[in-house]
């Protein structure tokens, strides 16, 4: 895998393992910084929601994690990266497309540079 495809795929693994730990313990302290568009009171009700989206993107940052330390099977490597960025991807779009247009720019483009990188990119021997 080449630096690039690696610092990309670290960089969503990151970004999604910064949303589990927002979602699951920040939700109520953080969140109506963040979101300060929905309603105040809505925080406390949605909390469990919010915890359970967070352990998602946690299985998200898990499964690019794992595809880093697959460096015996480059092939296999690549292929686990692909899949779960290509969730991200998906899973990016949808937001964009139903919740806000800036989870497309935070979520969904780094996965889809991350694709990008590892079709485009060869590892050098």
């Amino acid at each position: 895998m080449h630096i690039i495809s690696k610092i990309l795929i670290g960089l969503v693994a990151f970004i999604h393992s910064y949303i589990l730990v927002f979602e699951m313990f920040l939700w109520e302290s953080r969140g109506p910084k963040v979101f300060s568009d929905f309603p105040l009171e809505l925080f406390v009700p949605t909390k469990t929601l919010a915890a359970n989206q967070g352990l998602y993107n946690g299985f998200l940052a898990a499964g690019l994690i794992w595809a880093l330390f697959l460096i015996r099977d480059r092939k296999w490597s690549r292929n686990v990266a692909l899949f779960f960025l290509g969730c991200v991807a998906v899973a990016g779009i949808y937001g964009a497309m139903t919740a806000s247009r800036n989870i497309f720019f935070v979520q969904a483009l780094p996965a889809i540079l991350g694709i990008i990188s590892l079709m485009v990119l060869k590892p050098k021997n």
